[in-house]
Protein backbone atom coordinates (compact mmCIF):
# COMPACT_ATOMS: atom_id res chain seq x y z
CA UNK A 1 0.00 0.00 0.00
CA UNK A 2 2.35 2.44 0.60
CA UNK A 3 5.45 1.52 -1.61
CA UNK A 4 5.45 4.21 -3.74
CA UNK A 5 5.20 6.76 -0.55
CA UNK A 6 7.95 7.95 1.82
CA UNK A 7 7.34 8.14 5.36
CA UNK A 8 7.79 11.28 7.17
CA UNK A 9 6.44 12.40 10.44
CA UNK A 10 3.96 15.45 10.33
CA UNK A 11 5.23 18.46 12.14
CA UNK A 12 3.34 18.56 15.51
CA UNK A 13 1.68 22.10 14.90
CA UNK A 14 -0.03 20.80 11.71
CA UNK A 15 -0.98 17.46 13.82
CA UNK A 16 -3.11 19.97 16.14
CA UNK A 17 -3.75 22.16 13.32
CA UNK A 18 -5.95 19.24 11.45
CA UNK A 19 -7.33 17.99 15.09
CA UNK A 20 -8.72 21.36 15.74
CA UNK A 21 -10.37 22.06 12.14
CA UNK A 22 -12.24 18.76 12.41
CA UNK A 23 -13.40 19.67 15.99
CA UNK A 24 -15.18 22.43 14.64
CA UNK A 25 -16.96 20.77 11.76
CA UNK A 26 -17.65 17.24 13.83
CA UNK A 27 -17.18 18.02 17.56
CA UNK A 28 -19.34 14.75 19.21
CA UNK A 29 -17.20 12.04 17.50
CA UNK A 30 -16.54 8.93 19.57
CA UNK A 31 -13.95 6.86 17.74
CA UNK A 32 -10.67 8.45 16.47
CA UNK A 33 -8.15 7.11 13.98
CA UNK A 34 -4.40 7.71 13.78
CA UNK A 35 -3.52 7.44 10.35
CA UNK A 36 -1.46 7.28 7.93
CA UNK A 37 1.03 4.36 8.01
CA UNK A 38 3.08 4.03 11.17
CA UNK A 39 2.04 6.54 13.86
CA UNK A 40 3.72 4.09 16.27
CA UNK A 41 6.89 4.96 14.75
CA UNK A 42 6.76 8.33 16.98
CA UNK A 43 8.02 9.13 20.16
CA UNK A 44 5.70 8.19 23.12
CA UNK A 45 6.28 11.36 24.27
CA UNK A 46 4.72 12.95 21.06
CA UNK A 47 1.90 10.01 21.17
CA UNK A 48 0.68 11.63 24.51
CA UNK A 49 0.60 15.36 23.15
CA UNK A 50 -1.48 13.91 20.35
CA UNK A 51 -4.02 11.92 22.49
CA UNK A 52 -4.39 15.05 24.94
CA UNK A 53 -4.89 17.25 22.31
CA UNK A 54 -7.49 14.51 20.55
CA UNK A 55 -9.32 14.58 24.35
CA UNK A 56 -9.05 18.32 24.37
CA UNK A 57 -10.95 18.91 20.82
CA UNK A 58 -13.62 15.58 21.31
CA UNK A 59 -14.94 16.13 25.03
CA UNK A 60 -17.33 13.07 23.79
CA UNK A 61 -14.37 10.61 22.52
CA UNK A 62 -14.25 6.97 23.96
CA UNK A 63 -11.56 5.29 22.17
CA UNK A 64 -8.31 5.86 19.74
CA UNK A 65 -6.83 3.55 17.53
CA UNK A 66 -4.03 3.46 15.02
CA UNK A 67 -1.83 1.12 12.94
CA UNK A 68 1.33 -0.60 14.57
CA UNK A 69 3.95 -2.91 13.47
CA UNK A 70 5.16 -5.37 16.16
CA UNK A 71 8.85 -4.10 16.23
CA UNK A 72 7.31 -0.49 17.11
CA UNK A 73 5.73 -1.75 20.15
CA UNK A 74 8.71 -3.63 21.60
CA UNK A 75 10.51 -0.39 20.87
CA UNK A 76 8.53 1.11 23.90
CA UNK A 77 8.60 -0.21 27.54
CA UNK A 78 5.20 -1.90 29.05
CA UNK A 79 5.29 1.47 31.06
CA UNK A 80 4.93 4.13 27.92
CA UNK A 81 2.12 1.51 26.68
CA UNK A 82 0.68 1.95 29.25
CA UNK A 83 0.86 5.29 29.54
CA UNK A 84 -0.73 6.08 25.83
CA UNK A 85 -3.64 2.97 27.04
CA UNK A 86 -4.40 5.59 29.69
CA UNK A 87 -4.50 8.41 27.61
CA UNK A 88 -6.78 7.26 25.00
CA UNK A 89 -4.87 4.30 23.11
CA UNK A 90 -7.71 1.20 23.36
CA UNK A 91 -6.37 -0.25 20.35
CA UNK A 92 -3.75 -1.09 17.72
CA UNK A 93 -4.21 -3.12 13.85
CA UNK A 94 -1.45 -4.69 12.84
CA UNK A 95 -1.23 -6.73 9.30
CA UNK A 96 0.33 -9.58 10.66
CA UNK A 97 0.38 -11.15 7.17
CA UNK A 98 1.95 -14.66 7.99
CA UNK A 99 3.19 -16.55 11.23
CA UNK A 100 5.86 -18.33 8.44
CA UNK A 101 8.87 -17.07 8.97
CA UNK A 102 10.31 -18.05 5.37
CA UNK A 103 6.90 -16.20 4.00
CA UNK A 104 7.40 -13.00 6.21
CA UNK A 105 10.98 -12.89 4.84
CA UNK A 106 10.31 -13.54 1.33
CA UNK A 107 7.89 -10.95 1.08
CA UNK A 108 10.20 -8.27 3.21
CA UNK A 109 7.97 -7.60 6.39
CA UNK A 110 10.67 -7.26 8.40
CA UNK A 111 9.11 -9.54 11.13
CA UNK A 112 9.21 -12.70 12.27
CA UNK A 113 6.91 -15.56 14.52
CA UNK A 114 8.82 -14.47 17.52
CA UNK A 115 9.36 -10.72 16.94
CA UNK A 116 5.31 -10.54 16.27
CA UNK A 117 4.35 -12.29 19.51
CA UNK A 118 6.40 -10.27 21.40
CA UNK A 119 5.19 -6.96 20.40
CA UNK A 120 1.62 -7.82 20.27
CA UNK A 121 1.47 -9.96 24.12
CA UNK A 122 3.49 -6.62 24.99
CA UNK A 123 0.80 -4.89 24.09
CA UNK A 124 -2.05 -6.80 25.57
CA UNK A 125 -0.27 -6.87 28.93
CA UNK A 126 -0.61 -3.36 28.93
CA UNK A 127 -3.98 -3.04 28.42
CA UNK A 128 -4.01 -2.42 24.59
CA UNK A 129 -6.62 -4.32 22.27
CA UNK A 130 -5.63 -6.24 19.61
CA UNK A 131 -6.63 -6.45 15.63
CA UNK A 132 -4.93 -8.66 13.11
CA UNK A 133 -4.47 -9.36 9.87
CA UNK A 134 -3.97 -12.36 7.98
CA UNK A 135 -3.93 -12.76 4.34
CA UNK A 136 -5.00 -15.80 2.78
CA UNK A 137 -3.10 -16.47 -0.72
CA UNK A 138 0.26 -14.39 0.11
CA UNK A 139 2.13 -17.17 0.31
CA UNK A 140 0.92 -19.15 -3.34
CA UNK A 141 0.74 -22.65 -3.54
CA UNK A 142 3.65 -23.48 -2.92
CA UNK A 143 3.90 -22.41 0.40
CA UNK A 144 0.02 -22.20 1.49
CA UNK A 145 0.16 -25.33 4.26
CA UNK A 146 3.08 -23.95 6.13
CA UNK A 147 1.49 -20.25 6.03
CA UNK A 148 -1.86 -21.42 7.15
CA UNK A 149 -0.81 -23.67 9.81
CA UNK A 150 2.02 -21.03 11.07
CA UNK A 151 -0.30 -18.57 11.15
CA UNK A 152 -3.18 -20.04 13.03
CA UNK A 153 -0.27 -20.68 15.74
CA UNK A 154 0.71 -17.57 16.06
CA UNK A 155 -2.48 -16.38 17.34
CA UNK A 156 -3.32 -19.06 18.79
CA UNK A 157 -0.15 -17.49 21.02
CA UNK A 158 -0.93 -13.83 20.86
CA UNK A 159 -5.38 -14.44 21.75
CA UNK A 160 -6.27 -11.31 20.05
CA UNK A 161 -9.19 -9.71 20.25
CA UNK A 162 -10.10 -8.98 17.10
CA UNK A 163 -9.10 -11.11 13.57
CA UNK A 164 -9.57 -10.67 9.96
CA UNK A 165 -8.26 -12.17 6.84
CA UNK A 166 -8.09 -10.64 3.61
CA UNK A 167 -6.87 -11.87 0.05
CA UNK A 168 -3.77 -10.97 -1.74
CA UNK A 169 -4.19 -8.74 -4.65
CA UNK A 170 -1.63 -7.29 -7.19
CA UNK A 171 -1.83 -3.56 -7.46
CA UNK A 172 1.85 -3.17 -9.01
CA UNK A 173 1.11 -6.74 -11.02
CA UNK A 174 1.51 -10.36 -10.21
CA UNK A 175 4.83 -10.66 -11.76
CA UNK A 176 6.29 -8.04 -9.79
CA UNK A 177 5.45 -9.83 -6.62
CA UNK A 178 6.62 -13.35 -7.74
CA UNK A 179 10.28 -11.85 -7.66
CA UNK A 180 10.07 -12.01 -3.66
CA UNK A 181 9.90 -16.03 -4.15
CA UNK A 182 12.58 -15.97 -6.86
CA UNK A 183 9.96 -17.44 -8.85
CA UNK A 184 8.29 -19.50 -6.65
CA UNK A 185 5.21 -17.98 -5.84
CA UNK A 186 2.35 -20.19 -7.61
CA UNK A 187 -1.13 -18.01 -7.97
CA UNK A 188 -4.05 -19.73 -6.08
CA UNK A 189 -7.12 -20.68 -7.11
CA UNK A 190 -10.27 -19.50 -5.45
CA UNK A 191 -10.74 -23.38 -4.13
CA UNK A 192 -7.29 -23.37 -3.22
CA UNK A 193 -7.75 -19.67 -1.29
CA UNK A 194 -10.56 -21.73 0.73
CA UNK A 195 -8.77 -24.06 1.69
CA UNK A 196 -5.97 -22.68 2.81
CA UNK A 197 -8.72 -20.63 5.05
CA UNK A 198 -9.87 -24.17 5.80
CA UNK A 199 -6.95 -25.26 7.05
CA UNK A 200 -6.07 -21.86 8.99
CA UNK A 201 -9.00 -21.94 10.75
CA UNK A 202 -9.01 -25.69 11.77
CA UNK A 203 -5.50 -25.16 13.36
CA UNK A 204 -6.73 -22.18 15.38
CA UNK A 205 -7.25 -22.72 19.21
CA UNK A 206 -9.05 -19.13 20.23
CA UNK A 207 -10.81 -18.41 23.00
CA UNK A 208 -13.00 -15.61 22.11
CA UNK A 209 -11.71 -13.44 19.38
CA UNK A 210 -13.84 -12.09 17.15
CA UNK A 211 -13.54 -13.36 13.20
CA UNK A 212 -13.98 -11.68 10.21
CA UNK A 213 -13.33 -12.23 6.79
CA UNK A 214 -16.02 -9.42 5.49
CA UNK A 215 -13.36 -7.20 3.44
CA UNK A 216 -14.26 -6.67 0.17
CA UNK A 217 -11.20 -8.85 -1.45
CA UNK A 218 -12.81 -11.84 0.47
CA UNK A 219 -14.98 -14.49 -1.91
CA UNK A 220 -16.78 -15.95 1.36
CA UNK A 221 -17.89 -13.93 4.14
CA UNK A 222 -17.59 -14.89 7.48
CA UNK A 223 -18.20 -13.53 10.57
CA UNK A 224 -18.35 -14.72 14.11
CA UNK A 225 -16.24 -15.85 17.31
CA UNK A 226 -13.43 -18.39 17.38
CA UNK A 227 -13.93 -20.56 19.39
CA UNK A 228 -17.74 -20.25 19.29
CA UNK A 229 -18.22 -20.51 15.66
CA UNK A 230 -15.42 -22.73 14.42
CA UNK A 231 -17.58 -25.54 13.53
CA UNK A 232 -20.08 -23.57 11.48
CA UNK A 233 -16.80 -21.78 9.98
CA UNK A 234 -15.34 -24.91 8.94
CA UNK A 235 -19.03 -26.41 7.77
CA UNK A 236 -19.17 -23.18 5.46
CA UNK A 237 -15.94 -23.43 3.90
CA UNK A 238 -16.22 -27.12 3.37
CA UNK A 239 -19.69 -26.34 1.55
CA UNK A 240 -18.07 -23.27 -0.93
CA UNK A 241 -15.67 -25.93 -1.45
CA UNK A 242 -17.41 -28.72 -3.12
CA UNK A 243 -20.05 -26.68 -4.30
CA UNK A 244 -18.47 -23.02 -5.50
CA UNK A 245 -21.62 -22.36 -7.94
CA UNK A 246 -24.19 -21.98 -5.57
CA UNK A 247 -21.81 -21.14 -2.23
CA UNK A 248 -22.97 -17.62 -2.98
CA UNK A 249 -19.22 -16.49 -3.66
CA UNK A 250 -18.57 -13.16 -4.45
CA UNK A 251 -17.94 -12.63 -8.37
CA UNK A 252 -15.02 -10.64 -9.05
CA UNK A 253 -17.05 -7.38 -10.05
CA UNK A 254 -18.20 -7.83 -6.56
CA UNK A 255 -14.95 -7.56 -4.70
CA UNK A 256 -14.61 -3.87 -5.88
CA UNK A 257 -10.67 -4.30 -6.07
Amino acid sequence: MYTSKTFRAKEEEEVFLEINAVAKLQPDIRKVFLADGNPMALSTKRLLKILAAIKEAFPKVRSVSTYSLPSNLISKSVEELKELKEAGLKLVYVGIESGDDEVLTMINKGETFASTAEGLIKAKGAGIKLSVIILNGVAGKKYSKQHATNSARLLNLIQPEFASVLVLSFPFGIERYKQKFNGEYVPMTIIELLQEMEEFISNTELESTIFRSNHASNYLVLSGILLRDKAQFLEQLHFAITNPKIAGLRAEWQRGL
